[in-house]
């Protein structure tokens, strides 16, 4: 119970970061910019250059209609997350773009000033990029296109930035409606986009990088024992020939992440420093405990 309570305690804190770092790169460098980029907040941002609302308001308005379907196909305790984070991203568009808080712009005379304007849409979008990134790991989301790219992640094997970059194209492209804005407006939503596209996926992704691991022993037994109930990973031991010696020896073949490696190295190590060990990337692994196959079909 005490777990629990720590895991969803600690879900919320970071949840709660990430949402600061999200609006941070939008309020702190995008928007007093001028720079346009996509996704709910995007859409805010040209509504509130046509119309003169607030970015808030127009942020709150469109994600109370998109949560509806977020709690629909992507669960209740998702939802709950959700809305926390519109909420609270809603509040710090509307701290952090108040008078008081000036000096965390990023124009001349602030001490977040960059001079070199191009450096504003990548310093933003890779803000914006690891604030979300963070969010969904723990199963969050800010709403808006965030869940329409989770909805179609959870049914076809497209990455998230994939899809953001996609949709993106078309919001950001939406900025020549609005009088003064020219092509190079465009260009800008554009670098954002694509940094924002990179950054979010090696965040995403990062965490689910897999590797294959070929491990030779002749204490291969007793690392199988060890690697199953203590590194808690499942072993296939494969029948091969030492064609040196002409004899019969077993191979251990294990999927662990990334994250793990390391782990497993050294568990190696310490039951046979001797052991010859052969580490290569798995680009995808289907199964239990891995990702599961995304085709699009549905369940018999």
């Amino acid at each position: 119970m005490k777990r629990k309570l720590g895991t969803i305690i600690l879900d919320y804190l970071l949840i709660s970061l990430g949402t600061l770092l999200y609006v941070i790169s939008w309020s702190s460098f995008l928007l007093p910019n001028n720079v346009v980029a996509g996704g709910v907040t995007g859409i805010s941002a040209i509504l509130n250059l046509a119309s003169g609302i607030p970015v808030h308001w127009w942020y709150l308005g469109i994600n109370v209609v998109l949560l509806v379907l977020a709690r629909i196909v992507l669960g209740r305790s998702f939802g709950i997350k959700t809305i926390y984070a519109i909420i609270l991203s809603t509040i710090l568009f509307r701290v952090l773009g108040s008078e008081s808080m000036s000096f965390l712009l990023a124009v001349p005379g602030k001490p977040l000033y960059v001079s070199e304007k191009v450096l504003v849409p990548i310093i933003g979008g890779a803000l914006e990029a690891i604030g979300l990134g963070i969010i969904m790991i723990r199963g969050g989301s800010t709403g808006g296109m965030d869940i329409l790219a989770l909805i179609v992640n959870k049914f076809w094997p497209i990455s998230p930035g994939r899809f953001y970059i996609t949709t993106d194209v078309v919001i950001i492209a939406s900025v020549l409606l609005l009088p003064g804005h020219f092509f190079n407006d465009i260009i800008y939503g554009y670098i954002t986009a694509g940094v924002f596209s990179v950054v979010l996926d090696f965040v995403l992704m990062g965490q689910k990088s897999t590797v294959q691991v070929m491990i030779f022993s002749n204490q291969y037994a007793r690392l199988a024992d060890f690697i199953n109930k203590e590194l808690d990973r499942g072993v296939t031991a494969l029948s091969g020939i030492g064609w040196y010696t002409r004899e019969e020896r077993k191979v251990l073949l294990v999927i662990v992440r990334k994250t793990q490696l390391q782990s497993l190295v050294e568990a190696v190590k310490s039951q046979d420093p001797k052991a010859f060990v052969i580490v290569v990337p798995a680009n995808s692994v289907f199964g239990e405990g891995f990702d599961e196959m995304k085709t699009g079909l549905k369940k018999k």
